[in-house]
């Protein structure tokens, strides 16, 4: 039997890509028209190397991160997921200031007590979220789209 993040997907892969075509349209009916795959310089000091960051643009300079991850079947923490979204901000921490840096991720909320996989990471890895970074969580099954706070409010 084959383990996949979602019940009727055929691969991660795939319910990933959706979501990025999915951000990208909302993204668009704000005014950003993105391209996918955008690469751009990232690293400390003078030391650059080209990151592709899942959306972006030169004009306006913007770079987008999307996710779409969702707890556990048990409602237990995908521990390896949060390590890729720590990951995805030590990029937007080395990539040139000017770009506007968004975190775009699919809501998911636990089970057990009503808290959002996005709030989660915010509480427990508050340190990691550079401040300009904005956090996007966007609610499948409604469209609803909060932008959030980037520091957790308690």
């Amino acid at each position: 039997m084959v383990n996949f993040q979602r019940k009727g997907a055929a691969s991660n892969t795939q319910v990933g890509r959706e979501f990025e075509c999915r951000a990208r349209q909302i993204l668009e009916q704000k005014g950003l028209k993105l391209g996918a795959n955008f690469k751009v310089p990232c690293g400390l000091g003078n030391k650059k190397k080209d990151h592709n960051f899942d959306l972006g643009s030169n004009q306006p300079s913007i770079i987008v991160e999307c996710k779409s991850q969702t707890w556990t079947e048990t409602g237990n923490i995908p521990s390896a997921k949060m390590k890729n979204w720590a990951e995805a901000m030590f990029y937007f921490h080395m990539a040139p200031k000017e770009y506007r840096k968004i975190f775009f991720v699919e809501k998911s909320v636990r089970p057990t007590n009503g808290e959002t996989l996005l709030d989660y990471f915010k509480r427990t890895q508050a340190h990691m979220i550079p401040d300009d970074v904005e956090l996007w969580e966007l609610d499948s099954e409604t469209d609803n789209l909060q932008i959030s706070p980037t520091r957790p409010t308690n």
